[in-house]
């Protein structure tokens, strides 16, 4: 659905974008990754066409965006970082007012509404003032204005910003629930919230893109790459509570390509052990203790692996490895 190819976007001199490639398929959740300041939402601002690039093209659905703009914003739908809202609107007078901006007929509006309102939790205060509501609510009715002609591309650029972690949660079930109705691109500097939420990742780094897939690619690419441009990440991929000693799951997993990083003891005669190789080991890590005659209660990813990765791919002068775009049909 969306093709972008060797787009740059300058202001003056200085570059919010450079030589950026990549491909999104319909019905994606693709995360925009990136310290503030890396280019999230300058991509976004492109991708809907409010900017045009400087260099190289955009095409969404078919379109391009600098000689069809108008036809691509048809397939949006927009939350941009802060949500355009009338305070002295009601929900439900402003959602009316957002759709016929996007062309809706009355009837269409009336058949649509309901569902919407439904779907973003807004029914019980749809007729209330929106200076009234919580910070919370009132991302909801920025996401409502975005859904309410049925786009086929939602953009969000950091709609859980502000929001407290009972919100941050709701505003993730939210989006959820979108998937699969929408192409979703999402912007945020929160890790947990790209990994909760998108199918695959975009890091950004200084208006460039350092790597992309889905999260266990991008650890990955990492872990490919050079012990000596990784130094940084610690690429921890299992992590294994065991019923046994210390010295029995030592012995059990025992091997050259499994290393220990973590192994102590816990209330009941349990151990926890955190282990690092340069692959996914856990299906390893399983056959080995087991074998060994010890019970294995739990056997999960470390989820600090992404987050070492990103750390040490925008890290101020780190090393930007080369983004591998991914190979799917727009």
């Amino acid at each position: 659905m969306i093709v972008v190819e060797g787009v740059s976007k300058f202001y003056g001199r200085s570059p919010a974008v450079r030589d950026l490639s990549f491909r999104i398929a319909e019905g994606e959740c693709v995360g925009f990754l990136g310290l503030n300041g890396a280019g999230k939402s300058t991509t976004l601002r492109l991708l809907s066409c409010l900017l045009l690039p400087t260099s190289g093209s955009i095409r969404v659905g078919g379109f391009d965006a600098e000689r069809q703009p108008h036809e691509i914003r048809k397939l949006i739908g927009y939350l941009p970082d802060s949500p355009p809202l009338y305070p002295e609107m009601r929900v439900d007078e402003y959602l009316r007012f957002a759709g016929r901006l996007r062309r809706m007929t009355g009837a269409e509006l009336e058949k649509r509404l309901p569902r919407v309102l439904e779907q973003t939790g807004l029914t019980r205060v749809a007729d209330a003032a929106i200076e009234t509501l919580s910070h919370g609510y009132k991302q909801r009715v920025g996401i409502a204005q975005a859904v309410i002609h049925a786009p086929k591309l939602l953009i969000l650029d950091e709609p859980v910003q502000g929001l407290d972690p009972v919100q941050i949660v709701e505003m993730r079930q939210l989006i959820r629930s979108l998937r699969g109705a929408h192409t979703i691109l999402l912007s945020s500097h929160l890790l947990s919230e790209i990994e909760r939420t998108c199918d695959r990742i975009l890091i950004l780094k200084e208006g460039r893109l350092v790597a992309s897939g889905t999260e266990e690619e991008v650890v990955e690419q990492m872990s490919a790459r050079p012990a000596s441009s990784r130094d940084a990440a610690r690429l921890h991929w299992a992590i294994a509570e065991v019923r046994g000693t210390e010295e029995q799951v030592r012995a059990a997993l025992a091997a050259a390509d499994l290393t220990i990083v973590e192994l102590r003891s816990t209330a009941g005669g349990i151990c926890r052990v955190k282990i690092e190789s340069g692959s996914d080991s856990r299906e390893r890590v399983a056959a080995r203790i087991v074998g060994a005659g010890l019970g294995l209660l739990t056997l999960t990813r470390s989820q600090s692996a992404l987050e070492d990765v990103f750390v040490a791919l925008t890290a101020p002068g780190g090393e930007a490895p080369a983004a591998r775009a991914a190979e799917v049909d727009a």
